[in-house]
């Protein structure tokens, strides 16, 4: 009788994604700020930007902090994110009407709050 190997481990990139990558639950908090040129996404993943079609995701293990303000017209939304490595990336939606603004900012406090609650 031999003795049963185990089975070799799963390649990079192959299998089932690791729970904290998995889709999001349909009753998980999502934000969305959306211009003609970029937009800001902040759900259970983690942060997205898309400016001019180039996008860059972030997963929330590998975020140190988001941080966010509003341009000083206000008229635009200001996203910035600190990856672990102290790097710093930016993206920016301008808010049309200037209103929208402010609906932006407690949607995003209150998202990102539930992802990263403070303490």
């Amino acid at each position: 009788m031999t003795e049963q190997q185990p089975p070799p481990p799963v390649p990079p990139g192959f299998g089932p994604p690791p729970p904290q990558y998995a889709p999001s639950a349909p009753d998980a908090p999502e934000f969305l700020a959306v211009d003609k040129h970029s937009s800001v996404v902040v759900d259970a993943s983690g942060v997205a930007f898309d400016m001019y079609d180039i996008v860059v995701d972030f997963t929330w293990p590998e975020i140190r902090s988001v941080h966010y303000k509003a341009s000083p017209d206000g008229r635009t939304l200001m996203v910035a994110v600190v990856h672990i490595d102290g790097r710093v990336y930016e993206c920016v939606v301008t808010a049309k009407p200037r209103e929208l603004l402010r609906t932006w900012f407690a949607q995003l406090a209150w998202v990102l709050g539930y992802y990263r609650p403070v303490g």
